[in-house]
């Protein structure tokens, strides 16, 4: 049982949960067990190149990213649980809680991240009715984001990143992810307004 897991292991969805795991040690997320599904395989990172990001180096590759957040991720919090060579094939409301289905497991959580590309076909049964055309995207790309209010969904089910309805920037992108993580976060804080910030 996981109170988050986050669906994508691109930018939105890792810096999700850096965010998430930053904050693992205060006293309102003790206990709390994060997870992310680390589906790389079509995210647009695979062939960006980065020289208009602040913090990396100019010609910086997609692909690199990818690998140095996962070990980001593995080095700095351990806590967060990565899924890795799963894909989601479903996620199901258990009325309270989700159930999120893979080609080869089972999860339930209480809360899920979707953190997928807005490209087509989006193949997740169970999300099918919140899918609409992409409303900041060039209408030629043919687009589609999942119907949300500031990355909700419903209670419990969010969306970042580009699928959010955000453009396809790196630092859009990134700072959706870290949205979401500090809406949870102020959840679990007892709605008290929360971010988490890495201090010497």
């Amino acid at each position: 049982m996981f109170d988050v897991l986050i669906i994508g292991g691109g930018v939105a969805g890792m810096q999700c949960a850096l965010v998430l795991g930053s904050a693992l040690e205060k006293p309102f997320a003790q206990g709390k067990k994060v997870g992310i599904i680390m589906h790389q395989r079509t995210s647009h990172l695979q062939n960006a190149l980065f020289n208009n990001v602040l913090g990396l180096s100019p010609g910086t590759l997609g692909e690199e990213i990818l690998s140095s957040g996962k070990e980001q991720l593995t080095s700095q919090y351990p806590e967060v649980i990565q899924i890795a060579s799963e894909k989601v094939l479903a996620v199901m409301d258990l009325d309270g809680s989700y159930r999120v289905v893979t080609n080869k497991a089972e999860y339930t959580t209480a809360n899920v991240v979707v953190a997928l590309n807005y490209s087509k076909p989006f193949e997740i049964g169970g999300l099918e009715q919140y899918v609409e055309r992409h409303s900041r995207a060039n209408a030629m790309k043919d687009r589609i984001q999942l119907r949300n209010f500031n990355h909700l969904i419903k209670e419990g089910l969010y969306v970042c990143g580009t699928l959010a309805g955000w453009r396809s920037q790196f630092a859009i992108a990134a700072g959706s992810g870290a949205s979401v993580a500090t809406d949870i976060l102020t959840v679990w804080n007892e709605h008290i307004p929360t971010k988490v910030h890495d201090k010497k």
